[in-house]
């Protein structure tokens, strides 16, 4: 699986929002200015202007200009999933070629990859839905996450 630098770049971006929401409805405790973020977590501040207009336009985080301006998470950081910040990014899962597995058309003896392509694409969905920008935030992440990178073989 390769992620792009935007979707890396909009992950840390939300969970440093989610790091500062102090649990209000949706998680708002104040604004954080674009500035900020990109300090915190080291982002390119244009780059970082225009993914948090992507999270933005994807219903992820809210803005508001002005000097008491910033962004803030649209929901409950728990409400949110890693999965959902990747489609706003950088659309669907697991592509092949640009194309959903389903609707490509293996012959022969590689008729099997268009079931290893559907079961890597559930496998992803599964990890990423199950791990939400809260669980990022608080570095607590779900036992069966924690489990499998524990393992040595996922290291390499």
């Amino acid at each position: 699986m390769r992620l792009s630098a935007r979707v890396d770049y909009a992950l840390r971006a939300a969970a440093e929002l989610a790091s500062v929401a102090d649990g209000a409805s949706a998680g708002r405790s104040r604004p954080v200015t674009a500035e900020q973020i990109a300090r915190a977590q080291e982002i390119p501040p244009k780059f970082l202007e225009s993914i948090l207009l992507q999270l933005r336009r994807g219903g992820i985080v809210h803005a508001q200009r002005g000097p008491e301006g910033g962004y803030w998470l649209a929901r409950p950081a728990a409400e949110i999933s890693l999965a959902e910040v990747i489609r706003v990014i950088d659309g669907p899962l697991a592509h092949v070629r640009g194309q959903r597995p389903e609707d490509l058309g293996y012959l022969g003896a590689a008729r099997a990859l268009q079931e290893v392509w559907i079961a890597l694409r559930a496998s992803e969905r599964e990890i990423l839905e199950q791990v939400s920008i809260a669980d990022v935030a608080a570095g607590e992440l779900p036992g069966r996450i924690t489990e499998l990178a524990a393992d040595p073989r996922a290291w390499s």
